[in-house]
């Protein structure tokens, strides 16, 4: 981390994706539910919800507003 900038985004990360939440099945991590805690009990049920995942993924993966995208174009 080199400045404020840098901490504030790393504890917003993992206040996002590291709680007590995550341990729930379905818990979401983003607002449209692609992205959520499969009730998995097997390896394989985790590699079949990963497959199902978008190969592109868009903002929202990362926490980012959609409008993210527009930069990239």
């Amino acid at each position: 981390m080199t400045d404020d900038k840098d901490s504030r985004l790393i504890i917003t990360i993992l206040r996002t994706y590291v709680n007590a939440g995550i341990l729930e099945d379905g818990f979401k991590f983003s607002t449209s539910g692609i992205y959520y805690s499969p009730a998995a009990t097997e390896k394989e049920d985790y590699m079949e919800y990963i497959r199902s995942l978008p190969l592109n993924p868009s903002p929202e993966a990362f926490g980012l507003h959609e409008n993210a995208e527009i930069t990239t174009s």
